[in-house]
């Protein structure tokens, strides 16, 4: 199967429950289906190739009794019982939503890296005295589901992840505003993983992973870079040959690390891991509040690489900043308006002394607080993170590729062993976009000039452009210029683009306003304290 046939059988899945169900709960019930359909088809193909080495699949399937009998299979990645086979699914006339509920949570017991993973979803669900979903429109799911195999032989770990991200982004156009909680555009993620350049058996973290897309995007650069192609060659079942490309066995995976907030995120970041064929620690949890990932002195653990895109200007009280056991914001307390640099200190404190990091920001976290009179907070950690040299470059995106704003974004790039000391790149790629509904996109000709200006250090073609002569301006500032602008480090306040001046968002207008309030506040509390050792009250 080509990726255009997957994605056309996949979204005709989805039409099928268009009736029942409003488009951002597709997901809740179409993804667990499709994971439980490739678990299947892959257990089965198991089956019969290990059948050959065990002389027959009798035998084999008597070890693999034992062997869960024992408590620990091996001889399958993930065991699934007979009635949850697709199948004998597919065979169910009658109560198919308790048989659905049933099946996956069947899988869940006997394979325990799967719970609350593939069973929080109850098919036999209902609201108001109705069934969400009928038997009926579930039975055409599965007939439309049927229609293909997912086995190891029918379609390869990422043409079939590619295929679960398009879904997600089908999901996310319908589900609006919601859909940045789970979703980032997969070219700004393959961007993201050009700029770091992960190398094998590196740790790569995401904070606040949603479906786990960035970490995915790292370990497939690494197969893209090192992986070599391989034959699969037709059998009496599969007729069809293919190339695939994996890592060699001598060269080491990356170790993938994600936490997440939303148990039904969570599930689905799980899920796409599986999919992909990786093995990933995604663990359930409020990162800023219980980060999961401690060593056993209960420090934060570090890692080589970081890539995320955490929920922009989100609030949090002072409290969590004041008392933080992990002692994470050494550089300065973030407004409550905007943790954006909250999570930038969390993050670098998850750094090892060699470590990057790529992290999607909305724009006014790199520009908010300069040129105001007396101290701002984000002003001052950000003066903070430039004066301890970190901060390496920031890529300023362009407009309407986000699915929860039509606000640019910045990707921060931050090296703890940064190869221009006292430099920052700015790069303005508000122009480097292709028009598409109804979101714009970064084509591949825009994610590698960009991806060369940030590796070459601006030394692109001839005259610092590509060869089309369409790469983005970019500005390389010294520290003390960086002071000279109060450390504003918005790429659109050295470089223009056709003369353009910036506007606002209006997202932005309303954090610096709230930001604004916060410290008009800040100032009343220590007015009024002065007023008060005066004897003036």
């Amino acid at each position: 199967m080509d990726i255009q046939t997957l994605e056309n059988w996949l979204w005709d899945a989805a039409c099928v429950i268009r009736g029942p169900l409003d488009a951002p709960k597709f997901k809740d019930y179409i993804l667990p289906l499709i994971f439980l359909k490739r678990l299947s088809d892959v257990f089965d193909d198991e089956i019969k190739r290990r059948a050959q080495e065990f002389g027959g699949e009798k035998t084999l399937l008597h070890l693999l009794e034992q062997e869960r009998q024992s408590g620990h299979v091996s001889l399958v990645r993930f065991f699934i019982p007979e009635h949850a086979r697709w199948e004998a699914i597919r065979r169910r006339t009658s109560g198919l939503g308790q048989y659905l509920t049933d099946a996956v949570r069947a899988v869940a017991r006997e394979n325990p890296s799967l719970a609350g993973v593939i069973d929080m979803v109850d098919f036999n669900a209902t609201a108001a005295g109705q069934r969400i979903i009928s038997d009926e429109h579930l039975a055409a799911l599965i007939e439309v589901l049927s229609r293909h195999r997912l086995g190891l032989y029918d379609v390869e770990p990422d043409i079939l992840g590619r295929a679960y991200e398009y879904l997600l982004r089908k999901f996310a156009e319908g589900q609006g505003q919601s859909a940045g909680e789970f979703y980032t555009p997969r070219e700004v993620g393959v961007l993201m993983a050009r700029l770091l350049e992960p190398e094998p058996g590196m740790r790569v973290y995401d904070p606040a992973c949603g479906s786990g897309g960035l970490l995915i995007k790292c370990h497939l650069r690494l197969v893209e870079k090192l992986g070599t192609t391989e034959n699969i060659e037709s059998t009496e079942k599969f007729s069809v040959n293919s190339v695939v490309k994996r890592l060699p066995s001598h060269i080491k995976p990356l170790r993938i690390f994600g936490q997440e907030i939303n148990p039904a995120t969570f599930a689905i970041a799980r899920m796409n891991a599986v999919i992909h064929d990786i093995e990933a620690d995604i663990r359930l949890g409020d990162t800023m509040r219980q980060p999961a990932f401690r060593d056993t002195a209960g420090r934060l653990q570090t890692f080589d690489l970081i890539a995320a895109n955490p929920m922009w200007n989100q609030k949090f009280g002072q409290e969590l900043y004041e008392n933080d056991p992990f002692e994470r914001f050494r550089y300065g307390i973030p407004p409550s308006s905007s943790a954006d640099w909250g999570w930038l200190q969390h993050m670098l404190a998850s750094l090892n002394e060699r470590g990057r990091m790529a992290v999607v920001l909305d724009t006014g976290a790199v520009s908010r607080g300069s040129g105001n009179q007396g101290s701002n907070r984000e002003r001052d950690i950000r003066k903070a993170f430039v004066e301890a040299d970190l901060i390496e470059a920031v890529i300023l995106l362009p407009e309407n590729l986000f699915y929860n704003t039509t606000a640019p974004g910045v990707i921060l790039v931050v090296n703890r062993r940064k190869r221009h000391h006292g430099e920052i790149l700015l790069i303005n790629a508000s122009q480097q976009f292709a028009k598409g509904r109804p979101k714009n996109y970064l084509a591949e000709e825009h994610i590698e000039t960009i991806a060369q200006i940030y590796h070459r250090w601006g030394n692109v073609g001839a005259n610092g452009s590509s060869p089309d002569g369409s790469s983005p301006q970019h500005a390389i500032i010294t520290r003390e210029e960086a002071a000279r602008n109060d450390y504003n480090l918005s790429p659109s306040r050295y470089v223009s683009v056709n003369g353009k001046e910036d506007v606002l968002p209006l997202e932005e207008v309303l954090v610096r306003l709230e930001e604004a309030e916060e410290e008009r506040a800040e100032a009343e509390r220590a007015l009024r304290e002065v007023l008060f050792r005066l004897g003036l009250n």
